[in-house]
């Protein structure tokens, strides 16, 4: 379990810095330059990335549980990992109404999936991961739009074509993922 909260302290940490300090971001910026604050920020991202890969591998081999979820918790999850991809997808796709609506969301996306994953799982090692996610996503989400009112941030409407092409490309990115990837990445099939 050290080296999952390690990891997560130091991902979550550096992907935090413009929550708590995005003036310190600012000048970091401006002193290092771009491409050296964007270097460093990915080394510690990937440590703090595999960190958690490997911290919540280990955490799984001796599972202590604080629930057991009903069944049914586990089709609520794969509804709402839909919903997580498809917000996902609108981060990306240029021109959707999602994005027009909600702003940011991949945090938001982030937020659901890790809802999701609480849902369905029930031990420690579950509930500080997704847990600490879950958290961290409220908290950028609640600082993002608190940036995008003091700056006057406006997003542009989103049209039909890009809506429907990101709800495509959500759903497809989630029955890839849900039927396929997780199973051979993770070690479980969340739909069988």
């Amino acid at each position: 379990m050290t080296y999952l909260i390690l990891g997560l302290v130091i991902f979550l940490g550096v992907h935090s810095v413009r929550i708590v300090a995005d003036g310190w971001r600012t000048r970091a910026l401006a002193r290092v330059g771009e491409g050296a604050y964007k270097g460093i920020y990915s080394l510690l991202s990937l440590l703090g990335f595999g960190l958690i890969i490997w911290g919540f591998g280990v955490a799984r081999e001796t599972p202590v549980m604080l629930w057991m979820p009903p069944a049914g918790m586990r089709h609520a999850a794969a509804l709402f990992t839909l919903i997580a991809f498809i917000l996902l997808a609108a981060a990306y796709v240029p021109g959707n109404a999602i994005k027009a609506r909600v702003h940011h969301p991949m945090v938001l996306g982030v937020k659901t999936w890790a809802f999701a994953h609480l849902l369905a799982n029930g031990s420690v090692a579950h509930g500080v991961l997704f847990g600490s996610f879950l958290l961290w996503a409220v908290l950028n989400f609640i600082a993002s739009r608190r940036r995008d009112r003091s700056q006057g941030t406006q997003y542009p409407a989103g049209n039909t074509a890009g809506t429907v092409t990101t709800v495509v490309v959500g759903v497809i990115a989630w029955a890839v993922f849900a039927f396929l990837l997780h199973g051979l990445l993770i070690g479980i099939r969340p739909i069988a």
